[in-house]
């Protein structure tokens, strides 16, 4: 789902840039230092696949809390949930979809199954994929929270298999995160897809099918590639 089908890490970003232009104290940093740190900070969250949405919102006062920290502004827990809430008042205003991911998925819809294993809690999901217009296409939809289990044990990819009723061989997973999506798939015994759009270089050994974006090809670019496959295997 994020930074596949949804574009959070972009609206993340956008969200923080209204936040920072709305607060003068936050703008004794760079947006580029703010959101290097955000990521950071994401990246370190405890791994609590049972998290609620209560919890949720503790992590993200939390997480500016520590931002506004490093701008030499100490805040109490009131001002950290006063910025957490309105920087996700602005998320929800900012948010976007991938460019072309929600017409990718229908055209995929027409031919297979299209489910989902995502690291969330699910009705927050849910309101994404009804956001996107899939609420009707993505089945089954297996979120972390609710199974108890995360990306990239392969477990929850399994409870997937399982619901699509399809074997490892018969499936394909496309995702962004090269650990989650992409090592995780691949010890489930699933063909992993990475949805590298920023190009950044392959994290490891491991191959995998890149694909960078969601855009149909050309008449002329179907021509070129008649008999090859959709997405490009590298090797570098």
């Amino acid at each position: 789902m994020d930074d596949t089908l949804f574009d959070h890490s972009l609206t993340c970003r956008a969200a923080l840039e209204a936040v920072r232009s709305e607060e003068p104290r936050l703008r004794r940093r760079s947006l580029d230092e703010l959101w290097t740190e955000y990521v950071r900070l994401l990246d370190i969250q405890p791994a609590e696949v049972s998290a609620s949405p209560t919890d949720y919102a503790r992590f993200r006062a939390e997480r500016f809390r520590s931002l506004a920290s490093r701008c030499g502004w100490t805040v109490d827990a009131n001002q950290a949930s006063e910025l957490s809430r309105r920087y996700r008042e602005l998320y929800q205003r900012l948010r976007r979809p991938v460019p072309g991911a929600p017409e990718f998925v229908r055209r995929v819809a027409r031919r297979v199954r299209v489910g989902m294993v995502t690291n969330n809690e699910r009705l927050e999901q849910e309101e994404k994929l009804r956001f996107l217009g899939l609420a009707d296409v993505i089945d089954p939809l297996v979120a972390s929270a609710q199974e108890q289990v995360a990306k990239p044990d392969p477990r929850i990819f399994a409870i997937a298999l399982k619901r699509a009723d399809v074997r490892p061989s018969e499936a394909v997973m496309v995702g962004d995160s090269w650990r989650n999506d992409v090592l995780g798939a691949r010890s489930a015994g699933v063909r992993p897809v990475w949805f590298n759009r920023f190009a950044y270089p392959r994290p490891s050994r491991h191959r995998a099918d890149e694909i960078r974006n969601f855009r149909p090809f050309s008449t002329s670019e179907q021509t070129l590639h008649r008999g090859k496959p959709a997405v490009r295997d590298r090797r570098a």
